[in-house]
């Protein structure tokens, strides 16, 4: 559990290989739980906190059964409200606030600043909260690698990264799944002398031989190892040709 912010934030490993993501802000006390697949695991963890059992808010970034299958029971036993996208209101659970990108939203002594990410499904969104320095990325952005594209396109996956690239270098990717260790296998085939990813994946490999999470990352970090944040457009690649270095990392 990281807590230099004034937030404490844990992943909850769901299922086989989800993380749901517990925050808590020190100032007020709120807790809000993102994406909890299922609801035991999400629920014990609740009772290891400062107020045992304490659940605010319920946060979802998408409609997918293993970020949502949880909700129910969590909210059965919490009392919590659930706050999700009004474009995907007819699939989640029962919102008690839709809320669509842009909106600005208080949470606790911040709050989150809903970002559009659609392209691994249509109403994805993704919950940046500049308090707690970290954003809730569900299935857009991973550690190394990005979402798979079922429902939206390239381009929207795209348009998706490029703004979450846009926030702070030492934001917090609080992502929905452990794909770490496969995604550094594929990030090696496209920069395969890239040093600082041939680290990142040293690691990660040390920490999954350890039975540890690899994530959270951060916008930093994946800025210098993750190919799909590295991508440059045409323009770009043109421009660099022409000798004008303007691709980061």
């Amino acid at each position: 559990m990281s807590g230099t912010t004034g937030w404490t934030i844990k992943a909850v490993p769901n299922l086989s290989d989800n993380y749901a993501w517990l925050l808590r802000d020190e100032a007020t006390g709120l807790v809000a739980l993102c994406d909890p697949g299922e609801a035991r695991p999400n629920l014990a963890a609740l009772q290891e906190m400062p107020e045992p059992g304490r659940l605010d808010w319920i946060l979802l970034t998408h409609h997918h059964p293993d970020h949502i299958d949880g909700v129910p029971e969590v909210v059965r036993a919490t009392g919590a409200k659930v706050l999700g996208a009004s474009a995907d209101a007819h699939r989640l659970p029962k919102l008690d606030l839709a809320v669509k990108p842009g909106d600005r939203v208080p949470l606790g002594s911040g709050e989150i600043e809903v970002l559009d990410s659609p392209g691994h499904t249509i109403g994805h969104v993704a919950l940046y909260i500049a308090a707690a320095h970290a954003v809730l990325a569900g299935d857009t952005l991973f550690s190394l690698g990005c979402g798979r594209l079922l429902e939206g396109t390239p381009a929207d996956m795209y348009r998706a990264l490029r703004l979450l690239d846009a926030l702070p270098g030492d934001t917090l990717v609080l992502c929905g799944h452990e794909y770490t260790e496969s995604n550094a296998r594929f990030a090696l085939t496209v920069e395969p002398d890239n040093a600082a990813l041939k680290d990142r994946a040293a690691e990660v490999r040390e920490l999954r031989k350890a039975g540890l999470a690899t994530v959270p990352t951060t916008l930093d970090q994946e800025r210098a190892t993750n190919p799909f944040l590295r991508a440059a457009t045409v323009e770009e690649l043109a421009e660099r040709r022409a000798g004008k270095d303007v691709f980061k990392g």
